[in-house]
């Protein structure tokens, strides 16, 4: 559940597991961003290999927000340093200490990459900006209304989630932006706080978390057909899932759902009875599927911070214990 948390050393240990090595080729490596503590400097990077090897960069900065992976090289969003990092990958990891961008006080939150284009959320500044990875120049700035989180490309737009508005109050807007003019070209109203966004075909996915005055959290997906651009919204509640994440899977759409992910049916609702994975659901801090593997990110917000790999089975093939809120995942494979 990704909360809104707010060289280098490098130190190798080694973790097996033979079904996991089993199904991926060994010159690849999984990426995990462990955010670290708001308002210190202990973000990290940690890189797993298809032979259980596992490495870490440490003392990224504050707040590891999100990863992605473009041709051979990983960019890094650290939310409250205001930087993105880029870095060379080889079979061997990462190549330090690597390329610093600064966004100059904006708040990065999620990125996508098109076309040598890097598209990234800010809250400080109500935008998405434009990194050109050619020239590693800020090239142009998108202003919004509230504060953009959850990003997604569908091959030529944006989708954007406005997660809050700028009196920190929960939004509910979804916008679809040219990457061709670098516009707006419309704007949708669905569930409150989108957190997540997937894109399947003609319909877009938004996982949805809002909360009550008292900080009680609650839960929903929307969907926005392209075509005839309406919308579905499905409220679960409180305490019936937990954590923001939608994903697409070879043509269906899951949902984090009580320490695992599920299936949704036609309406929007969970199918309890396709669950993966099987975790405390106060501790299942991000989930997302990688090939035919789905990774869960788990804290306890103190000494507990593991990564789960579970096949479509529900088998665990391999635990790793990393850095503290493991919150989001990146994959890159030598060509």
């Amino acid at each position: 559940m990704k909360k809104l948390l707010f060289v280098l050393f490098v130190f190798c240990v080694s973790c097996e597991s033979d079904s996991l090595t089993e199904l991926v080729p060994k010159d690849q490596w999984t990426f995990v961003a462990c955010e670290g503590k708001f308002g210190a400097s202990n973000g990290s990077i940690y890189m797993i290999n298809a032979n259980g090897l596992v490495k870490k960069v440490e003392n990224v900065g504050d707040v590891v927000q999100s990863l992605e992976v473009y041709k051979n090289k990983l960019f890094v969003i650290v939310n409250n340093s205001h930087k993105i990092m880029a870095y060379d990958i080889t079979v061997d990891g990462l190549s330090l200490p690597g390329i610093e961008i600064s966004t100059e006080n904006s708040s990065p939150r999620e990125m996508k990459i098109l076309n040598d284009k890097l598209y990234f959320t800010n809250w400080n500044t109500s935008d998405i900006q434009i990194l050109n990875l050619i020239t590693y120049k800020i090239d142009n700035s998108i202003k919004v209304n509230g504060k953009p989180e959850s990003i997604e490309i569908d091959g030529q737009n944006l989708w954007v989630g406005i997660q809050m508005n700028d009196d920190y109050s929960d939004a509910n807007k979804l916008l679809k932006i040219s990457t061709a003019s670098d516009s707006i070209l419309e704007t949708h109203e669905i569930g409150k706080g989108p957190t997540s966004i997937t894109v399947q075909n003609n319909d877009v996915y938004i996982a949805n978390t809002y909360y009550d005055s008292n900080y009680n959290a609650f839960y929903g997906t929307s969907r926005l057909n392209k075509i005839d651009l309406e919308v579905d919204i499905n409220y679960y509640g409180s305490g019936v899932v937990c954590g923001g994440s939608v994903m697409n899977y070879q043509s269906e759409i899951l949902r984090s759902f009580e320490g695992g992910t599920a299936k949704l049916g036609k309406d929007l609702e969970i199918m309890a009875q396709t669950k993966i994975g099987s975790y405390e659901p106060s501790q299942v801090y991000a989930v997302e599927i990688i090939g035919e593997l789905v990774y869960f990110g788990l804290t306890n917000y103190t000494d507990l911070n593991q990564v789960k790999i579970v096949d479509f089975n529900n088998n665990e093939l391999a635990s790793y214990d990393v850095g503290l809120f493991p919150g989001d995942f990146a994959f890159w494979q030598s060509n």
